[in-house]
């Protein structure tokens, strides 16, 4: 629907990438909205996800993708709480969707990473 690719299934998570950063943004708003019906019909039984999103050229290889882009994705997805979106600073700079609001929650240092860098949350309840 967001015109995405499934990458990888990454243990317990799944890797994609998308044609654009919008559709990207609006896939992770779509998923989280869609645990949330889960969990109100299935009290007991509630999933959570946490979503990281970074943008850039990855390196492909073999039908996978590596490189700093996957890398901050990763990190930034580890760093959010459950039912959370987390995006760099790029994905809010490239986001052309005018409806989707970005919270800046202050900078992070991620492993593996020198640098300090913006980070926001995409608040995505209706």
């Amino acid at each position: 629907d967001f015109k995405g690719n499934e990458v990888k299934h990454t243990g317990d998570g799944i890797m994609a990438s998308f044609d654009s950063v919008s559709n990207g943004v609006e896939c992770a708003i779509a998923i989280q909205r869609a645990f949330d019906v889960y969990n109100q019909e299935h009290p007991d039984e509630s999933l959570f996800v946490r979503i990281g999103l970074s943008a850039g050229e990855p390196i492909e290889e073999s039908g996978d993708l590596y490189g700093k882009a996957v890398n901050l994705a990763a990190r930034l997805c580890a760093h959010s709480e459950p039912s959370q979106i987390l995006v760099a600073e790029l994905v809010r700079d490239l986001c052309h969707e005018e409806t989707i609001p970005f919270v800046d929650i202050g900078k992070i240092t991620p492993k593996g990473f020198t640098q300090p860098m913006t980070v926001y949350e995409v608040p995505w309840h209706i």
